[in-house]
């Protein structure tokens, strides 16, 4: 067997260029969530859809009425400070980070409970 002529320096960089070994993988950019554009102040509609649906809720948060409401976070927690004020909605856990409320179903019926309560750990 007659030993293969040697290829040109030119040649060996062409044939490895061309190679696919050489390419390198194209990383896709992923899906990008589009971009909301939240309300920073209250207009009338969102104002009234806050008092007249928002206390229906089973589940009031901050996150929930930014979503629901189209408001960003700051005037969400606004809005809870104002349907708390008003009594429309009670507390059921107040942390620091998140805090979550519910509609304010049968208030006086749960504050004659907690007094008769209180009342019978005092004898």
């Amino acid at each position: 067997m007659a030993p293969k002529p040697q290829a040109s320096k030119e040649a060996k960089a062409l044939a490895a260029s061309n190679s696919s070994k050489g390419k390198k993988k194209k990383w896709s950019k992923g899906k990008m969530k589009e971009k909301v554009n939240n309300q920073v102040l209250f207009d009338q509609a969102t104002y009234d859809k806050l008092l007249s649906e928002v206390p229906k809720y089973k589940l009031i948060t901050q996150s929930v009425l930014s979503d629901r409401l189209r408001i960003n976070g700051s005037l969400a927690r606004a809005a809870i400070r104002i349907l708390r004020e008003k009594n429309l909605i009670r507390a059921v856990a107040v942390h620091a980070t998140q805090s979550i409320y519910t509609r304010a179903t049968n208030t006086e019926a749960v504050e004659v409970v907690e007094g008769k309560t209180q009342k019978g750990k005092g004898k």
